[in-house]
């Protein structure tokens, strides 16, 4: 069993596009295939806001090519990807973040891993102010009858891609255009509208990395200190 804490490189990415994003995660992932011992993979958490971009996984939900133009006319990307969960919406002013693990680091299993992202996004919402923030037989983090943050995750070899959500300051009109996750007859929220105040990605990425790293019990370092690390 593997027992010091992991070490995990936040690589904090800016606004760009879901495609850049994606191929981002998929080229720190790929790391794993070259490697002969698990514990010389290099762990990341891809912090990124994305361009306005509704995103479907593997279960499509009859989303078909018009449905896709009608989304892209509003101004948004489409993206069909590899990830868990059916359509959802990126955008300014929502914090996705990508952790890229490998699990045998930490517990060899997705459901302790999916759980354990719940746990931090719940964790997160409580340091903000938001105490009732909370799991249902749904996907996601819920307030009330209301979404809070996405998860759709994909796993690999241990190696997990793909993450979270987490609706900061975003313009929630974005999300009346679809059937979020495909949950009918329930809606969705942001940090901003449950407090009351301007809530933005800066302030729920210091509550959310505190977070990661107390339920996840890992160390965290900023790219830049993690590479002068590699190099002495």
């Amino acid at each position: 069993m593997y027992v010091r804490q992991p070490l995990v490189t936040v690589v904090r990415c800016g606004r760009h596009s879901y495609a850049s994003g994606l191929k981002l995660q998929q080229l720190l992932a790929k790391s794993a295939q070259n490697l002969d011992d698990f514990a010389e993979f290099r762990n990341y958490i891809v912090l990124q806001e994305h361009d306005p971009v509704y995103t479907i996984g593997i279960r499509t939900k009859n989303y078909t090519k018009e449905d896709e133009d009608r989304l892209r006319k509003l101004g948004a990307e489409f993206h069909r990807t590899d990830r868990g969960g059916l359509i959802t919406f990126h955008g300014p002013g929502q914090l996705v973040a990508y952790p890229i693990l490998h699990l045998r680091q930490f517990k060899p299993s997705i459901r302790w891993y999916v759980a354990s992202l719940e746990r931090t996004v719940i964790e997160t919402c409580r340091q903000l102010g938001i105490p009732d923030a909370t799991t249902t037989q749904d996907t996601g983090i819920w307030v009330g009858d209301h979404k809070i943050c996405a998860i759709g995750v994909h796993g690999s070899r241990y190696v997990t891609t793909h993450g979270i959500g987490l609706n900061c300051c975003t313009d929630l009109k974005w999300f009346e255009h679809i059937i979020p996750c495909g949950i009918e007859g329930k809606g969705v929220t942001s940090l901003s509208k449950q407090l009351g105040r301007h809530i933005g990605i800066p302030e729920a990425t210091n509550a959310f990395l505190s977070s990661f790293a107390n339920i996840f019990k890992c160390r965290l370092a900023e790219q830049a200190d993690a590479v002068k690390r590699d190099t002495k």
